[in-house]
């Protein structure tokens, strides 16, 4: 008996004309394997919508045609359910899709779905919304809502909503309590990754794994107009996580307390939310079409992607302890002064 498929697709996501995809899949499924039907979302849920019903009249796997959010919205309809996710990647940050190191060229997605390789996966919680790649607090909240703002979409929207409003972003205090502890972190952003990327390549956590039952918390610390630029530098370079400015560890479950409510986000989404977060990792709930074919070491910085990270780290140490020798050398020279002018 053939497999049945549920094709979904956002007509409006990302930046490229869908208007071929059916064709494409016409062309492309096996249909000697595959059963399929496309439906198109309307109003934003319509997916949620559309996949739970899909889910519930048997469907083998429901594929979402779209973006993050797209994505976001079937696959939380068919967690812990039988149905598999699979993806057709064609929105602007595609960050689930490139952590599972999806083709981004809609012919070979589509041919990778007529090998049907399933894995079990996690996914996380942040406050009751689900999330498949990344969710946090902080400066990614803000971007993520000035990206909704902006109207357009792609890694030069990200880029410019970065420059101009990166610097002027004030940190904020937060109380990090997990299995080991309780800690308190002036910082940037504070990030819980289930994959690598938020999209477009951009490595929030390049150690992250979808199949290990813990999610990689990242906070990143204040930080000063010369070591901005090295921070998207190591973002696209995978070696975010060696940088000085980073602190990460893992964990399965995470309480996070800050002096005021605010942004949050999940995939991308931002929503406002309380002084409290609670945040959770669910091991192997989610099934999902994966590339048989992966070349996992694409996932790795190279060495010397490496090489330039610790080289600028040494630098920033050596800045470090010049302005503390300077502060020190200060601290001194005023107090000679006190004693003189006695």
């Amino acid at each position: 008996m053939n497999k049945r498929i549920v094709f979904i697709m956002n007509p409006i996501s990302g930046t490229s004309n869908k208007a071929g995809i059916p064709e494409l899949i016409a062309n492309t499924l096996d249909t000697s394997l595959f059963d399929y039907e496309i439906k198109y979302t309307e109003h934003a849920g319509h997916a949620f919508e559309l996949a739970s019903e899909a889910k519930d009249d048997g469907a083998d796997i429901v594929a979402a045609i779209g973006g993050d959010g797209t994505v976001n919205e079937v696959a939380r309809a068919i967690v812990h359910s039988e149905t598999a996710l699979g993806i057709v990647p064609c929105g602007s940050g595609n960050g689930l899709a490139r952590h599972l190191l999806l083709p981004m060229q809609l012919k070979k997605s589509i041919e990778l779905i007529n090998h049907c390789q399933i894995h079990e996966l996690d996914y996380g919680i942040i406050n009751g919304h689900p999330f498949f790649c990344t969710c946090g607090m902080g400066f990614d909240a803000f971007v993520s809502m000035k990206f909704a703002e902006a109207g357009k979409r792609g890694p030069i929207t990200y880029a410019e909503n970065i420059l101009k409003e990166g610097l002027k972003y004030k940190p904020e205090t937060y109380e990090i309590e997990d299995e080991s502890g309780t800690m308190r972190y002036k910082a940037f952003l504070i990030s819980c990754a289930n994959a690598s990327q938020y999209g477009n390549n951009a490595y929030i956590a390049p150690q992250a794994s979808m199949s290990d039952g813990l999610m990689d918390v990242i906070i990143m610390e204040p930080f000063d107009v010369i070591e901005a630029p090295q921070i998207s530098i190591d973002m696209f370079n995978k070696t975010l996580d060696k940088n000085s400015k980073i602190k990460t560890f893992k964990t399965k479950k995470l309480h996070i307390h800050r002096n005021e409510p605010g942004l949050i986000h999940y995939d991308g989404d931002p929503i406002m939310e309380g002084k409290d977060i609670e945040v959770e990792i669910k091991p192997k709930g989610i099934k999902i079409i994966v590339n048989p074919f992966a070349d996992k070491s694409l996932r790795k910085p190279n060495a010397l992607q490496t090489a330039a990270c610790e080289l600028f780290n040494e630098i920033n140490l050596l800045r470090d302890d010049i302005a503390k020798q300077g502060n020190k050398a200060l601290a001194i020279s005023k107090k000679l002064q006190r004693k003189l002018n006695k």
